[in-house]
């Protein structure tokens, strides 16, 4: 995939477009002792009276050296769901193109379709939640620009096999998305590491969940410097603010802490699963790389409500396609788990 065919899949008017320069892209050089009278800031420092960085270059350095990617690889969002908004904005001509999903997945995928008035065709996942790769590439039609694949997949939490990834990477011609969300809970490798090898490749991942850090919302992208240059002239100017950027660059520095929670959490996973083999209404343990559980049980609605009325919270995902009578469970603390496990046991 050329430079010419990512010029091919671009929406032509922003192909055009000149992007906003802010005051801050225009000097850079914010370690300075200046006097800044550029960007029309309140003078009074508060902390925060100063624009962020619009380019967040201390904290992609970090996550350069952390990921072995090249800081002009990476693009920092207002949480995945800006990320993602912004590739459908960049490639995806209103009521003409169309993406590809593979439900049961994320149904973000499917809003921002809708938000952008794009078509969005559905590929089900087969019933081991695996691609029908064959399927995919008959559903594709010419204006067929993106293909979402989340892995570990969520609500499943099985990982996807790289075989079948291969081979749509290598016969699609459009770009592919693999939303890494809750790779930290897996052994599979990212398939970050495979960014040179296809330039179609488009990696998100996110510090809401290993990190602990839903509240900051800060979604990560990688990809081609190419698509990355295209998304950093849609992207809001200052759309990482200062509090996000330090919060990220702390968590980010405390890895132990990271990898410690992340470790209790697949304990506690198996902990859990082992439990659920004892419980006579639950059907069926679905296999999960992932920070949840899915579980098919004898009535959801009943389960669910039971459980709520006695202070737990769930999902229950029965709507989805393929996830009839299923719950979906995240895993707790030791303490969380340990309330859930008696309260199942109490249920007849």
């Amino acid at each position: 995939l050329l430079v010419m065919n990512l010029n091919k899949l671009l929406r032509k008017n922003i192909l055009g477009m000149k992007p906003y320069s802010s005051a801050r892209d225009e000097y850079t050089d914010l370690q300075k002792d200046m006097v800044f009278l550029d960007a029309n800031e309140n003078p009074y420092d508060t902390a925060l009276n100063r624009y962020p960085d619009p380019q967040q270059t201390i904290l992609k350095s970090l996550i350069s050296k952390q990921k072995e990617v090249f800081p002009d690889q990476i693009l920092l969002g207002n949480g995945s769901d800006e990320v993602l908004d912004l590739i459908f904005r960049a490639f995806c001509e209103p009521n003409q193109d169309s993406v590809l999903t593979l439900p049961p997945t994320y149904g973000m995928y499917e809003v921002l379709a809708n938000l952008n008035a794009v078509k969005n065709i559905q590929v089900p996942l087969s019933s081991d939640f695996q691609l029908e790769v064959d399927a995919i590439l008959a559903a594709i039609q010419p204006h067929t620009k993106l293909l979402f694949i989340c892995s570990p997949n969520n609500p499943s939490g099985n990982t996807v096999d790289r075989k079948a990834i291969e081979r749509l990477l290598n016969e699609f011609k459009g770009l592919i998305i693999i939303d890494e969300a809750y790779i930290d809970f897996t052994e599979e490798l990212s398939w970050t590491q495979a960014l040179n090898t296809y330039p179609n490749l488009i990696v998100t991942q996110t510090l809401s969940k290993a990190y602990g850090l839903a509240g900051i919302r800060l979604g990560i992208c990688y990809a081609s410097k190419a698509i990355i240059t295209i998304l950093n002239k849609i992207k809001p100017p200052y759309n990482i603010n200062t509090l996000t950027q330090d919060a990220a660059l702390k968590a980010l520095e405390n890895k132990v802490l990271k990898d410690t929670q992340v470790g209790t959490i697949l304990k506690e996973r198996s902990r859990l699963i082992d439990a659920f083999k004892l419980i006579s209404f639950i059907e069926k343990i679905y296999p999960t790389e992932a920070n949840f559980i899915l579980i098919k049980v004898d009535d959801a609605n009943k389960r669910y409500n039971e459980l709520i009325k006695n202070g737990v919270v769930v999902r229950n995902r029965s709507s989805q396609l393929q996830c009839e009578n299923c719950l979906r469970i995240t895993v707790g603390t030791p303490t969380e788990n340990a309330q859930l496990l008696t309260l199942l046991n109490t249920l007849k």
